[in-house]
């Protein structure tokens, strides 16, 4: 007859079986069964023992098989003491982890404590000991991986809303992949709508006028692209508010680039604001097309007569149909969206710094769809390469 094997099981791991039982709140049985015990009166007698003050030490004088599940057979004592190694650092490391938690109701970190501990044993005996399929782990891996780069990624996504609020899902995929992370835009809006967070919405005007000018004909007719730089341009003036009043902005937009080529910034809306961005004005081709509204500015005739001079033709909207302007008007709406929505007017000086430094953003680092996500002077340097 084959000698019966007698379980033994070292001090440390009792102590750890013992520590896991008072100070957690599992019973003996859910405890018999994750630690791999024949049954539980066994750590029913290690309780006792430690609670009369009793050694753990065991007391019959033999080696038997010290650690593991009794049904488990080794072919080797070299991979016993593998599985004592991993077994009884498991129940340590776990018991570290749930300590002071409701850690029975945690299964990922069960799965967490193998992740971990793979670098120094087998994945095998990990897997073995707490009965995890090998699927199953692979499977967890993934999903735990998905959830670290979803965190990640949303980081990202917090930090670029922060700075520009008007970001939309579709936005702010492009934005992330100029920062490395390929997300695409359905899972840009998921994690958006996760965090709680949506581009701030501009408000739109509907109005549509028919009277045409006596001065200049709309020679553009809302055709609003260009093959060549400097060929068609659209310029208007908008107000700043400021803590004091208002500022009036004057901008000249390339429509090839969209590119915000010349502005002027005073605290007076007349025709000098207007001159001088025309003066401001680097580079233009002859009978290059100037299109604007019907503004008592460039009504003028001294504004007719400086684009003459100019070489330049002028060409006007219906009166009241900002339609006619839409992309100048577009550029506006942006400006006053992205740097002063939910923010209280400004002194005149912080205001100006703030509209210089979202034109310089706007022509070198804003992407536009229109451009193939690049922004107006990438696209121009694109073309000129």
């Amino acid at each position: 007859m084959s000698q019966r094997n007698v379980m033994t099981y070292s001090k440390e791991f009792k102590e750890a079986a013992v520590k896991l039982y008072l100070e957690g709140d599992k019973g003996y049985q859910q405890l018999t069964n994750e630690l791999g015990l024949k049954d539980k009166k066994t750590l029913r007698t290690w309780v006792a023992k430690f609670q009369r003050g009793e050694s753990l030490e065991d007391g019959r004088g033999r080696q038997g098989e010290r650690c593991g599940r009794p049904r488990i057979k080794f072919t080797s004592v070299e991979e016993e003491l593998k599985y004592v190694k991993a077994e009884l650092e498991y129940v340590k490391k776990l018991y570290r982890s749930r300590f002071g938690h409701e850690w029975g109701a945690h299964k990922k970190d069960n799965f967490s404590i193998v992740d971990e501990l793979r670098s120094r044993h087998p994945l095998a005996v990990l897997l073995k000991h707490e009965g995890i399929s090998k699927s199953g782990f692979y499977k967890w891996k993934k999903t735990s991986s998905r959830h670290r780069e979803n965190d990640i990624i949303e980081m990202h996504i917090t930090a670029i809303h922060s700075f520009h609020p008007y970001y939309g899902y579709r936005r702010m995929a492009v934005a992330l992949k100029r920062e490395g992370l390929l997300v695409n835009h359905k899972r840009a809006y998921r994690l958006m709508r996760k965090l709680g967070i949506q581009s701030v919405i501009r408000n739109k005007r509907k109005f549509f006028g028919k009277v045409g000018s006596s001065l200049f004909p709309d020679l553009l007719k809302r055709e609003f692209t260009s093959s060549q730089p400097g060929k068609k341009l659209v310029t208007d003036i908008t107000y700043l508010p400021i803590s004091n009043g208002f500022m009036y902005l004057s901008v000249i937009q390339d429509l090839h680039n969209n590119e915000i080529l010349a502005h002027t910034i005073s605290n007076r809306n007349n025709l000098d604001l207007v001159f001088a961005t025309l003066r401001a004005l680097p580079r233009h081709t002859e009978k290059a097309i100037l299109h604007s509204d019907q503004g008592f500015q460039y009504t003028h005739k001294a504004y007719a007569d400086r684009l003459s001079e100019m070489k330049i033709r002028g060409s006007h909207s219906r009166k009241g149909n900002c339609l006619d302007n839409a992309v100048v008007e577009s550029f506006f709406s942006h400006l006053k969206t992205e740097i002063f929505t939910g923010k209280k007017a400004l002194p005149a000086a912080e205001t100006m710094a703030l509209v210089e430094d979202y034109i310089h953003f706007y022509n070198a680092e804003r992407f536009q769809k229109r451009l193939g996500q690049l922004s107006p002077v990438e696209y121009r340097k694109k073309l000129a390469a």
